[in-house]
C-alpha cells in the first residue's frame, strides 16, 4: 500500500498533467453555501475531485467538489470548492487530503472558511468570525497512524495553529471592507446531527464561541505540513436552544446571504498578503 507522501505526489502529478500552471501560493477552502466565492479568481481552471487519484467526492449540498486554480491580483490561489466531512463516512485523514494536496502543489498559506452555529451570546446569523483556536471534540485526528517525517513531525505543536499574523491581516481586510469581524474559538463536533441544547451549554462552559462539523482535521494536517493557517467562520444560525429549529437549508441560505461580505474580506486579505511564507 502506498504511503501518504506517495499518494500526494501521485495526486499532484495528475493535477499538473491537467493544469500545468497549478502552483498555488495560497490554498482557500470554501465551506457550506460559500462555493460561489470562487468568483474571486481570474482566469480559473477547474478539475473535479473525482478525476484526481486518491481524492474522495463530497456528497453534501453546497459542496460541489472541485479544485479550482487561478489568480487574485498577483497571488496564485488554489481553491477547494466544497469539502469532505467525517460524518459522510470519510476518515479524518481523507477529509484533510485535499488541503494536503494543495500544500504539496506549493501553497504555504491555507485559509479555511466554514459555516457554524453561534454559541457565544452576541454572535448573530450572517456575521463573520476569525477563528483564534479550536476545540476538537470529534474524537478524530488526521494524523493517526504511522508518521512520515518527510511530511512533518510525529507530535506537531498546535499552540499557534491559527497564525496570529494572518488573523491580524483578516481583521485589517475586514475593516477596510467595512465588515465587522468577530474573533473566537471554534468547536468541532462529529455530526451530522445538530447539537442538543445541553451540548451547547457544555460548549459554552468549555469556552467555545461557535460550533461546526468540519475544519479541524484540515487545520491539524496543514500545521503538520508547516503551512500557516487562518480561518473565517460564517455564523449561520444560533446554536441549539438559542433560537428556532435548525436546518441545512437555513445554513446554506444564510451563508449565501453573507457571502458578499466574506468575499470582500478574502479579496482584501489576498491583496494585502505580502508573501506566502513571509510575515503577516
Amino acid at each position: 500500500m502506498s504511503t501518504l507522501f506517495e499518494r500526494l505526489q501521485e495526486s499532484a502529478a495528475a493535477v499538473r498533467a491537467r493544469l500545468p500552471d497549478a502552483a498555488p501560493e495560497v490554498a482557500l477552502v470554501l465551506g457550506s453555501g460559500l462555493a460561489a466565492a470562487v468568483r474571486l479568481l481570474e482566469s480559473p481552471g477547474s478539475i473535479p475531485l473525482a478525476n484526481i487519484p486518491h481524492l474522495r467526492t463530497p456528497s453534501v449540498s453546497g459542496h460541489p467538489g472541485h479544485l479550482v486554480f487561478g489568480r487574485v491580483g498577483e497571488k496564485r490561489v488554489g481553491v477547494l470548492q466544497g469539502r469532505l466531512h467525517t460524518y459522510e463516512g470519510w476518515s479524518a485523514a481523507e477529509t484533510a487530503f485535499p488541503v494536503q494536496l494543495l500544500i504539496a502543489l506549493g501553497a504555504r498559506v491555507v485559509v479555511l472558511t466554514n459555516a457554524s452555529g453561534g454559541v457565544r451570546e452576541g454572535l448573530h446569523a450572517g456575521e463573520w468570525m476569525a477563528v483564534t483556536d479550536h476545540l476538537n471534540l470529534s474524537g478524530k485526528n488526521p494524523l493517526e497512524g504511522p508518521n512520515d517525517p518527510r511530511l512533518g513531525p510525529r507530535f506537531p505543536d498546535l499552540s499557534r495553529a491559527y497564525d496570529p499574523g494572518l488573523r491580524a491581516l483578516l481583521l485589517r481586510a475586514a475593516d477596510a471592507a467595512g465588515v465587522v469581524l468577530a474573533e473566537g474559538v471554534y468547536a468541532m463536533m462529529s455530526g451530522p446531527s445538530y447539537e442538543t441544547p445541553a451540548e451547547i451549554r457544555m460548549l459554552r462552559a468549555l469556552g467555545a464561541d461557535a460550533v461546526g462539523m468540519s475544519t479541524v482535521p484540515e487545520v491539524i494536517a496543514a500545521v503538520h505540513l508547516g503551512a500557516r493557517v487562518a480561518c473565517l467562520s460564517c455564523i449561520t444560525n444560533p446554536a441549539a436552544g438559542l433560537g428556532g429549529a435548525l436546518s441545512h437549508a437555513e445554513v446554506e441560505a444564510t451563508a449565501r446571504g453573507a457571502e458578499d461580505a466574506g468575499v470582500r474580506i478574502l479579496r482584501g486579505f489576498l491583496e494585502m498578503l505580502p508573501g506566502s511564507s513571509g510575515p503577516g
